[in-house]
Order: structure tokens, then sequence, then C-alpha cells
């Protein structure tokens, strides 16, 4: 670039262009912290930068993040994609609402469990997730419950190349045993301390066209004693209902395959 042009540019333009690039090329809302640390902006030019682009429309504020606004239809998800997350998101932000606790999407894509979204409870932060999905899926409720409900033969496949690593002293590595306990599960599935000592996970499935996830909530292992019949009746109620949307969205464009982005933790 000559030194001619580069005079004419002005930097605080290029600097919010920068932060609604990373916005965009996130596949869940941005903290305004990460944004500053990802574009080398101070902490206070990222705030002042993200105010004004949500007071324009061009961001949007969720309670875990910044996305992308309305002012931007060029670079929001496809039209698949953005039903996707919008439909999967106020599940989630509904679920932690009324538990109080953290509340998580992951999805069978492409022979991969992947994590969607999370939505955090302030009063019961979530675990932390030190191992990604893609290795821990038999440690977990998210991961058990999608392999759960896989077909015999492909769950066989993902497990034949996907180690039964130990996480914890309570972590199921037999293939047998595990294989024994998928069977069994029916409706919803709980990991006791099996990925992180201290806490208990508790999954349910959200079944659709196209769509094979779990919806699923975690918290300290001793709280969910008394608790465990009303979340998991709770969580049933809430993938019973995104089934239902996300299926009749997928019949009203005519039974073409919902999709969405995911992220490795």
């Amino acid at each position: 670039m000559s030194e001619e042009r580069s005079q004419t540019l002005i930097a605080s333009v290029q600097r919010a262009l920068t932060l609604v690039d990373v916005v965009a090329s996130a596949p869940r809302p941005v903290p305004v912290k990460t944004v500053a640390r990802l574009t080398g902006l101070t902490l206070g030019t990222a705030y002042n930068i993200a105010r004004t682009l949500v007071h324009e429309g061009y961001l949007a504020q969720e309670p875990d993040g910044l996305v992308l606004g309305g002012r931007f239809p060029g670079l929001r998800p496809s039209d698949d994609e953005g039903v996707f997350l919008a439909k999967t998101r106020n599940t989630l932000r509904s679920v932690t609402e009324q538990l109080g606790v953290t509340a998580y999407l992951s999805r069978y894509d492409d022979g991969e469990v992947q994590v969607v979204d999370i939505v955090d409870a302030a009063a019961s932060p979530r675990v932390e997730l030190w191992v990604g999905i893609n290795r821990s899926a038999h440690a977990t409720a998210l991961g058990k419950q999608i392999l759960a409900e896989l077909a015999p033969e492909e769950r066989m496949d993902y497990l034949s190349s996907h180690p039964l690593e130990e996480l914890t002293p309570h972590t199921v590595r037999d293939r047998r045993a595990l294989l024994s306990q998928l069977e069994r599960t029916q409706g919803a599935t709980l990991e006791h301390q099996e990925y992180a000592l201290g806490y208990t996970c508790v999954a349910v499935p959200v079944r659709a066209p196209g769509v094979l996830a779990s919806l699923a909530v975690s918290l300290p292992h001793r709280q969910l004693g008394s608790r465990l019949d009303d979340t998991i009746a709770h969580l049933k109620s809430a993938a019973g209902a995104l089934s239902i949307q996300l299926g009749t969205e997928h019949y009203g464009r005519g039974a073409s395959a919902l999709a969405a982005p995911s992220f490795t933790i």
C-alpha cells in the first residue's frame, strides 16, 4: 500500500471492522475481553467500539458475549444455521434461567460428537472443559446420550476410533461395560464424576430430522440428589419442545437438512 493511500485510512474504522470480523468468525457469542485479546485492542477501546456497534445494530449483545446484529444480513449464518442456533440458544437460556445451572448442547455431526453451545449460570459456573468432547464423549452425559442414540454399527465404529481415556478414577474405560450402560439408557443419561471430580451431568436427547443432539446441565455432585427428578423432567420438556420446533422448521423447508457450526473445547 502506498504511503499516500495509507494516510487516508481511518484507524478507528479499521479497528471496528477488525472487531466485527472476530465476532462474525466465531461460532458462538464472544465476550468483549476475548475480542480485545484477539484484536490487540485495549479493553477500554474494545468496549467503546462494541458499545457503538451494538447501538448502531451491527452487533448485538447476548448475556455471554457479542453476536452479529441485524445490520449484517450477509455475514450472519445461513438460514439453516441461523434457525438452529437461534432456537437452541433460546432453549439453553430458558433452561439456565429456570434451573439456575449451566446448560449445554452437543451434536453428532460427520462422525464426531461436538459441543454446539453453552449458556452459563452465574451461580453455577460451567465445568472446566479441559478435554475436548471429541475425546471424552464416553465420559460425559452429553456424549453418552448421543452414543446411546446411534445405531449399533455406528456406535461400534465410533468407539473403535475413539480410545476410552481415563479422565477420573470414575471414568468407564471398559468397552463392554460402556456398551451395556448405553444399551440401558432410556430417555436420560447421568454421568457421576467421570469427566470432572465433584460434578455430575445429566443429559436428554434432542431428536429431529437431520439432528441428533443432546441437551444437558452440570452441577456440583452433592447438589443433584434432591433435584434429579425435577431436573430431568425440565430437561425432557425443553428438549421435546426444541425437537418439535426443529422438526417443524425442517418440514417447512421441504425436508432440507439442518446444520449448525460447532466449536472445539
